[in-house]
């Protein structure tokens, strides 16, 4: 299927007390030069001004709905979609940003029936500075990619565009048990099946704050994966096989957060006992448990900084 008549794309904004950066991240839909789109703003029960700012904006393209509950964020994101009406989904959370050509660029590869999702190179940013350049030392792999994402996912949200029809190809959508892992879990199951794309233009920005739900609760990262696993396993009985050693990767990293989080506790011998099992298959293992054994706490903020990447 081609995409020459100009594919309606579903935008879709899940806001939970967001009012803080809304503004910014509103105005960066406005000035896409993409002119066909919806967005679905889903409002998870904010008790803030998000509600007005975003009813300030009297485009019938964009779409107020009130969650009846507060719901985990894997759940709002289904809500969500089923209110949409696209043929491609993009996501835009409330304090992330677009440059103006971003939807422009990413539509064209979707004309490769293979292709289930596209991403783009994005900035790292706060108040104050850019952070990094997310693929500025090389494109991430594009393709077949499954393997990649399972061992070092790479995949930040505010770039992504996905053919909806990749989405109803899964057995379910986001999974409403995941609060931090929710588009890890769905993107990579979306790899399994179709192929990723990439534009090699910075097109987005996604911002670095504490109050986000990623810093705000870390100890989340290895639970949720852990269930993540499970689920793939039983989604998939021939994984354990074909990609050992991928999910072998992806264990050592669970313990390798579960580690960290305890060291950040000052849980010594529960950081040493999460990690110690993986010293002789992992690199990065061995050298975190060399700086637990020797450094104090606060090396962990460090080490922590240096497994997120950032």
């Amino acid at each position: 299927m081609t995409f020459e008549s100009k594919p309606l794309v579903s935008i879709i904004m899940n806001c939970y007390n967001g009012e803080k950066f809304l503004i910014e991240a509103l105005d960066s839909i406005i000035f896409q030069t993409y002119p066909f789109y919806e967005v679905i703003f889903w409002d998870n029960r904010s008790i803030d001004n998000s509600k007005k700012i975003f009813k300030s904006i009297t485009d019938e393209r964009f779409k107020y709905f009130l969650a009846p509950d507060h719901t985990t964020l894997g759940e709002a994101r289904n809500k969500a979609i089923k209110e949409s009406r696209g043929e491609l989904i993009a996501f835009l959370d409330c304090d992330d940003l677009w440059f103006p050509t971003k939807l422009e660029d990413q539509i064209p590869l979707f004309n490769a029936n293979s292709v289930g999702i596209v991403i783009c190179d994005t900035l790292y940013f706060n108040d104050n500075r850019v952070i990094k350049q997310l693929y500025k030392s090389k494109p991430p792999p594009s393709g077949k990619v499954f393997s990649e994402l399972i061992m070092h996912y790479y995949i930040s949200l505010e770039t992504v565009m996905i053919r909806k029809a990749a989405l109803e190809s899964l057995s379910e959508w986001f999974d409403s048990r995941f609060e931090v892992i929710e588009e890890f879990d769905v993107f990579v199951r979306i790899s399994f099946l179709w192929e990723l794309g990439y534009v090699n233009k910075v097109l987005s920005k996604w911002r670095v704050h504490n109050e986000s739900l990623t810093w705000q609760k870390p100890e989340l990262f290895p639970f949720e994966t852990s269930l993540f696993i499970d689920k793939i396993i039983r989604l998939y009985p021939n994984i354990e096989i074909d990609f050992e050693l991928e999910l072998n990767v992806l264990k050592t990293n669970i313990s390798i957060d579960q580690a960290l989080i305890s060291w950040k506790k000052n849980d010594k011998d529960k950081a040493i006992n999460s990690i110690r099992p993986y010293l002789h298959k992992s690199l990065r293992a061995t050298i975190i448990f060399f700086f637990i054994m020797i450094f104090g706490t606060k090396i962990f903020f460090f080490l922590y900084e240096i497994r997120k990447g950032l």
